[in-house]
């Protein structure tokens, strides 16, 4: 999808799909350490299914979460991040994407969790060749694209025939390339 064809009230699966099949490294920014954050969930969730996640919290800087490293600030992380995912208020948006942009390599995506939204600061890095999805969580893109959540009962808007397996953690789980719209999350 070319960055002059995205509005950003309503994404297609197909282009959510492919950000999260490309995605290797995320650096989560407002990573809370706290089990009962949704960011904490997210951070899980996500280092489940194989991603590099990066927690980035100035206040948690030099400590673990669930056994990951954090990081005051996304200059701090020693290697290049595919996606920034901004885990903050609307109003603190606009200077994590700053800092985004200021990363050398830049980031190919920056990701903006469930009500946040910052159209300028999107307007910056999409002028910049970085793909922004605003409004949206990863962990449930994620779910729902690969029929998990629909085991929850929730429709997923997702029709497959697929059928789950069981993980060998003792609880199912999908990839996106199991899902109906094959071809691998790598």
């Amino acid at each position: 999808m070319t960055q002059a064809a995205i509005v950003h009230d309503q994404y297609p699966d197909a282009h959510i799909r492919s950000i999260l099949q490309q995605t290797r490294t995320i650096a989560i920014v407002g990573a809370s350490a706290n089990p009962a954050r949704p960011s904490w969930i997210v951070i899980k969730y996500l280092k489940e299914r194989d991603f590099d996640v990066i927690p980035v919290n100035p206040g948690l800087a030099g400590t673990e979460i669930l056994g990951l490293p954090v990081y005051g600030t996304l200059a701090d992380i020693p290697r290049p991040v595919d996606m920034v995912e901004i885990f903050r208020n609307s109003a603190a948006a606009g200077p994590i994407v700053d800092e985004a942009l200021a990363l050398d390599p830049l980031p190919k995506v920056i990701w903006m969790q469930l009500s946040v939204r910052d159209d300028e600061a999107a307007a910056r890095a999409e002028a910049q060749g970085v793909t922004v999805v605003m409004n949206r969580c990863p962990k449930i893109e994620y779910g729902r694209l690969s029929g998990e959540i629909a085991w929850q009962g929730i429709n997923s808007r997702v029709i497959s025939a697929k059928k789950p397996t069981l993980a060998a953690k003792g609880f199912q789980k999908l990839t996106l390339g199991q899902g109906p719209y094959s071809g691998g999350r790598r």
